[in-house]
C-alpha cells in the first residue's frame, strides 16, 4: 500500500509563491517516478509536473514551465513543487501521485497508480 500525503496548499495573491510537499513513507519511495497533477472546478484532472526516481529528469506542462519547479529528497521520502508567479488560473486541488516501482515518468494522468488526498491552492486577490 502506497500512502501519499500532500501539504502546503493555501490562499495566495496573484504573483505570489507556495511550496507543496508530498511525503511517501513507504520504503520503495526512492524507486518511483512521481508527479504533481491538478484539478480545477468543472475541469478534468491535468498533468502539472513529473520527476524520475533519482530527480535527474523532470518534465512540465507548458502552462507552468518557467514558474514551477519539481524536486525530491529521497532521504526524506519527500517530493516538492515550488510554485512561483502564481496566477488565478493555477487555482485547483493539487495531487501528488506515484507510479509503480521502476516505471518511467509520464505526463498521462491515467498512468499514475497511487494518489494523495489533494491539497487546495487558491490564487486570488
Amino acid at each position: 500500500q502506497v500512502q501519499l500525503v500532500e501539504s502546503g496548499g493555501g490562499l495566495v495573491q496573484p504573483g505570489g509563491s507556495l511550496r507543496l510537499s508530498c511525503v511517501g513513507p513507504e520504503r520503495t519511495f526512492s524507486t518511483r517516478a512521481m508527479g504533481w497533477l491538478r484539478q480545477a472546478p468543472g475541469k478534468e484532472r491535468e498533468f502539472v509536473a513529473a520527476i524520475n526516481w533519482s530527480g535527474g529528469s523532470t518534465g512540465y506542462a507548458d502552462s507552468v514551465k518557467g514558474r514551477f519547479t519539481i524536486s525530491r529528497d529521497n532521504a526524506k521520502r519527500t517530493m516538492y513543487l515550488q510554485m512561483n508567479s502564481l496566477k488565478p488560473e493555477d487555482t485547483a486541488v493539487y495531487y501528488c501521485a506515484a507510479r509503480t516501482s521502476l516505471a518511467v515518468t509520464t505526463t498521462r494522468v491515467d498512468e499514475y497508480d497511487y494518489w494523495g488526498q489533494g491539497t487546495q491552492v487558491t490564487v486570488s486577490s
